[in-house]
């Protein structure tokens, strides 16, 4: 009898997944049906700047906004925006609501269980930014009493600090254009963050900046999600995003935005 339960409860499990799949898959547009319907529904996190933000005209623009605009445009379909927090971008991807979300969606394996992910659009890493009269070559080089970090309060680069770099000294600021400042007048040696979002802080500081190959830990993959098993779709995104990232238009708009490009680079990935 424990068996049989056992497997009775298995089989419910089982059925509860596919249902729950089957729905989502029902809900999600597939690539012909986003033909026909000659739109492309897009989630963008509007709060999160540069990838995306409204501008003084009250219009959605950013990295995210013109990667979108491009990839409708070879789509040959209009393209409709819609905003999206933190929590919404999954939700709004397995109801059907929107098509595919950016946003920086890192892929990790757990939202691989709810979305699918195309091949990497951009990379988040923590790097080290200092400057070029700085011996450092690595991170590591950073674990000395007698170097200073300016860390912004809150942010993962202290908490990496104090996991792998706890002799370091540490100012902490509150915001990032401090934190640039501190290292360009010689009050801190360096900054942990992910640099990308820095550039235009860097481009304002006259100073002989340096970035360190190596970066702190992991390298991050952002990529786009869309519905599971919506291959239709997610295939035709993957040959896309493999052109704009050789023809230079995803580095291109990534410098367009952070003044910078991208610390580490994302290469195209032509298989999938």
């Amino acid at each position: 009898m424990g068996i049989v339960r056992k497997i009775g409860t298995g089989l419910v499990v089982l059925a509860a997944l596919v249902i729950v799949m089957g729905s989502s898959l029902a809900s999600a547009r597939t690539l012909d049906e986003i033909l026909s319907s000659g739109v492309l529904k897009v989630g963008v996190n509007p709060n999160y700047p540069p990838m995306a933000m409204y501008n003084k005209m009250n219009q959605l623009d950013g990295f995210d906004v013109d990667v979108s605009k491009k990839i409708a445009e070879m789509l040959g379909v209009k393209i409709e925006f819609v905003p999206v927090g933190p929590a919404d971008r999954v939700p709004f991807v397995t109801s059907g609501k929107i098509d595919y979300v950016m946003g920086s969606m890192t892929r990790t394996p757990a939202r691989a269980k709810m979305v699918d992910f195309t091949v990497p659009v951009n990379t988040e890493a923590l790097g080290v930014l200092t400057t070029a009269k700085k011996p450092f070559k690595s991170w590591r080089d950073l674990n000395n009493p007698k170097v200073t970090l300016a860390e912004v309060r809150g942010t993962t680069g202290v908490d990496f600090i104090k996991e792998f770099i706890p002799k370091a000294k540490v100012i902490l600021l509150d915001n990032h254009p401090d934190c640039i400042r501190a290292v360009a007048q010689g009050r801190a040696d360096a900054i942990i963050d992910v640099l990308d979002f820095l550039g235009q802080y860097m481009s304002k500081e006259k100073v002989n900046w340096k970035i360190l190959k190596e970066p702190c830990g992991v390298i991050d993959y952002c990529a786009l999600g869309v519905s599971k098993g919506n291959s239709s779709l997610k295939d035709w995104l993957n040959v896309s995003l493999y052109e704009l990232h050789e023809k230079g238009f995803i580095n291109d708009t990534w410098k367009k935005w952070y003044g910078v490009d991208m610390t580490f680079s994302c290469q195209p990935q032509p298989f999938f």
